[in-house]
């Protein structure tokens, strides 16, 4: 792991290093289309990191906050990867809040054939009310 600041890393060589991603060639296909942004901003995947920044990464249905801790241009085992970022405490609480709302609803396992029929349709809206609470 490089600890000083004065060392160049990419930001798709970091969100590697850091196992959010399997392969540098992901990393880089998610910062293209916008699944990724460094300071509240899209970025390309040539952006230096810097440490102390924000990232934030969409994987699947979650969003991960984290805060940059350390640099590293290394991929290494998950518990040294932990290490490179810290999640925030609001991003933790909103992952879980929306993973209990989707076993809740079962929204993981609706997977449409085709166009809803009546019965389809009815399930949808009855879902919808549930989560805003109506």
């Amino acid at each position: 792991m490089k600890d000083d600041n004065s060392n160049k890393i990419r930001l798709d060589k970091w969100l590697w290093a850091a196992r959010f991603f399997k392969t540098r060639a992901l990393a880089k296909k998610a910062l293209e289309g916008g699944k990724v942004q460094y300071d509240g901003q899209r970025s390309k995947s040539s952006k230096m990191v810097e440490v102390g920044a924000i990232v934030k990464v969409r994987l699947g249905w979650d969003e991960r906050i984290v805060e940059i801790l350390t640099l590293s241009d290394q991929r290494r085992g998950a518990p040294q990867a932990a290490l490179l970022y810290r999640e925030t405490e609001q991003s933790i609480k909103k992952r879980e809040y929306e993973a209990e709302q989707r076993k809740i609803l079962k929204i993981s396992q609706i997977t449409p054939a085709g166009k809803p029929d009546k019965r389809d349709r009815r399930r949808i809206v009855q879902s919808k009310d549930l989560l805003l609470g109506e």
